[in-house]
């Protein structure tokens, strides 16, 4: 198996996105789990740039990376200054990475029209530039910028600067599409070409997704003889997102034959995403490739029927290998198969479960405006409530929310339960910032004395959709609660006219499933 090195660039490129900004210690903790997982290399950021990049390269060294070498990313020298003279390129080897990664222009545009310069005098400032790296002991990686729009405005020029490069030493020369506007063919064509001009020097791939072809892009290149990728988790990336690592690697590996990391590192792929996202404060995208929650979620009936007779039926990979599961969804459009693949995974005996009774009654509510798609705990709920020893931990009786405003006080909210745990009955009160907050606050003071543990439950989200708006404020409300204990989540669904009403079913779900954990 060939060899394919992995550069990734979500600390420095990745930051670029809209809505991510990631502190000195999020930078750090990123760095220490991409080692784990087996990057080659890390780039951290562009020290000249600002004083968390500066700081990061400074702490770095105590995070003593196992596997991945870090990388300081720069530009060329200024026109019309030696390399040595060059603060940016002083700044760059300052950082102290064993590889540094030196950025220059490929498109005569760029040159003539942004850095304001000659042709000729660019290719002198990246051979050199390159060159005095290269003398100070750095492994020197060059990224091409904009080289295929430099291609096809002129293709000999481009070529000449990846050339002025390789003179200069680059261990490696990686081509560019900055613009994220190429297709899969001219990228192919333009490694192919790239590759067979530089002959010994070793060429890599760096791609954007403007126009929805940054993955593709890549392993064209990788097709036409490239040996190193770059790319970020997640593809979080400037504009629209940079080639998505997380869907290169299993596509490399698993779909064309090469070495990217090994087995064992390839499970932790989809947790790598995830927590990236977490440090990100961005939600996880469940309909990313490989790695999303729904990536190999199956909803219609025949397909889970098929899937449960032979799971390659409708998955093009075991999501295992890459550390993700394969689920069933469960809606209107499920089948008997879809119910009996989500007893398996609660761990329950379908012999002692009235399947038929709770897919009409699933039929039936999603009719009047439930979704269970993304409410697994209610589905399991239904399911445990057929059995015929099944006793709930608690039964609501009833409740009742009053809002007022008092002068000097602003809204008021108050909301009463009474619910009966085995054979005493709870009556009580509790205010709260709004109706769902005082409900939530009520029923745990009821249950709190004989269940303490719900103390640990907390509401971790709470969304709510008008179903039919042309009603007005008669519209149906479907609500969903996120609940979330420690590290477990689960989700639960209510739906109603009444939204109050649809609240207190999703809230009163998650306690229960809470409570028979």
């Amino acid at each position: 198996m060939t060899k394919i090195y992995l550069y990734d660039t979500t600390l420095r490129d990745g930051t670029q996105r809209e809505g991510i900004s990631l502190s000195l210690d999020d930078k750090l903790k990123i760095a220490a789990r991409l080692d784990t997982f087996g990057m080659d290399y890390i780039e951290g950021g562009w020290p000249g740039s600002n004083p968390k990049d500066v700081e990061f390269f400074r702490r770095a060294p105590s995070l003593g990376l196992s596997h991945a070498k870090l990388a300081a990313f720069g530009s060329t020298r200024r026109k019309n200054i030696r390399p040595a003279d060059d603060a940016n390129i002083q700044a760059l080897l300052s950082a102290e990475t064993p590889v540094v990664t030196v950025v220059g222009k490929s498109w005569e545009l760029h040159v003539i029209d942004v850095l304001e310069t000659t042709a000729e005098e660019n290719l002198a400032m990246i051979e050199e530039s390159v060159a005095y790296c290269k003398s100070q002991g750095k492994e020197v990686i060059y990224d091409a910028e904009h080289f295929c729009d430099g291609y096809k405005a002129n293709a000999e020029y481009a070529l000449a600067t990846v050339e002025a490069a390789a003179r200069g030493g680059a261990d490696c020369v990686v081509i560019c599409d900055t613009n994220g506007g190429s297709l899969p063919w001219e990228v192919e064509e333009i490694v192919t070409r790239v590759v067979q001009r530089l002959g010994s020097t070793p060429v890599g791939i760096h791609t954007h997704d403007d126009g929805g072809c940054g993955v593709a892009n890549s392993l064209a290149a990788i097709r036409a003889g490239a040996v190193q990728v770059q790319g970020t988790v997640n593809g979080y990336g400037e504009r629209v997102a940079n080639a998505n690592l997380c869907t290169i690697i299993p596509d490399l590996q698993l779909k064309m034959g090469y070495d990217c990391v090994s087995p064992e590192r390839l499970l932790g792929l989809t947790e790598l995403s995830r927590y990236i996202a977490e440090l990100a404060n961005l939600t996880h995208d469940d309909h990313l490739p490989y790695v999303g929650a729904s990536a190999f979620a199956h909803k219609g009936g025949i397909h889970v029927a098929a899937m449960l007779k032979h799971p390659a039926s409708y998955q093009h990979i075991d999501p295992e290998t890459i550390g993700n599961r394969q689920r069933s969804v469960v809606s209107e459009l499920s089948g008997r198969g879809n119910l009996i693949d989500k007893i398996k995974q609660f761990n329950l005996n379908p012999e002692s479960l009235d399947v038929p009774k709770v897919l009409d009654q699933i039929k039936q509510l999603e009719a009047q405006g439930f979704t269970f798609e993304g409410a697994e705990a209610s589905v399991e709920l239904m399911l445990r409530r057929t059995h015929p020893a099944y006793v709930p931990p608690f039964e609501m009786m009833d409740y009742s929310v009053m809002v007022q405003r008092r002068r000097g006080r602003g809204p008021i909210v108050e909301a009463t339960v009474k619910v009966r745990v085995g054979p005493k009955i709870m009556h009580t009160v509790a205010e709260g910032n709004g109706p769902v907050n005082a409900l939530d606050a009520a029923l745990r003071q009821a249950l709190s004395g004989v269940f303490p543990q719900i103390s640990g439950v907390r509401l971790a989200d709470y969304k709510v959709r008008i179903l039919d708006g042309e009603n007005n404020t008669a519209a149906t409300t479907r609500v969903l609660i996120e609940t979330r204990q420690g590290m477990h989540r689960w989700s639960t669904v209510g739906a109603s006219p009444n939204i109050i009403d649809a609240s207190w079913r999703a809230l009163s779900d998650s306690m229960e499933y809470a409570l028979i954990r």
